[in-house]
């Protein structure tokens, strides 16, 4: 079996949903792995990962939205030093991914026609995000 590696570094533009699906493809495309295993993890605690629609941007925005509302940001929280989005970021991607696997046949990812890969910046600010891309197989 068949080890490789990536690192993709993902620069975020405040909280939104980021796009990052054809670059895991790459990645995948890069192994020569035509059958196996990708597995995904953000390297952070105020961001998640998640594999979503990829179709109609309104599923982005209410799943935002929700979160927004199941998470608020406010003075309520304890750890505060980061700023008042810092710990809702923290609680939100508790309730979400920092990790993902996806199955590959015949060289590619294994996702749904409507599914998306993307990483969700839960804070305020842009930050340089990093995600390992491990595929294994043959």
């Amino acid at each position: 079996m068949a080890h490789y590696q990536q690192f993709i570094k993902v620069q975020t533009q405040g909280k939104m949903l980021h796009k990052i699906t054809s670059k895991v493809a790459s990645a995948v495309a890069e192994s020569g792995i035509q059958t196996g295993l990708c597995t995904l993890f953000l390297r952070h605690t105020s961001a998640s990962l998640i594999i979503q629609e990829n179709a109609d941007p309104d599923v982005l925005l209410d799943l935002a939205n929700f979160l927004a509302k199941l998470v608020p940001e406010g003075d309520r929280y304890i750890h505060s030093t980061e700023g008042p989005d810092d710990m809702p970021a923290h609680i939100r991607t508790v309730l979400t991914h920092t990790s993902e696997q996806i199955p590959i046949a015949n060289g590619r990812l294994v996702l749904g026609i409507w599914q998306g890969i993307y990483v969700w910046e839960h804070r305020s600010h842009n930050h340089l995000r990093e995600l390992v891309v491990h595929i294994a197989g043959d």
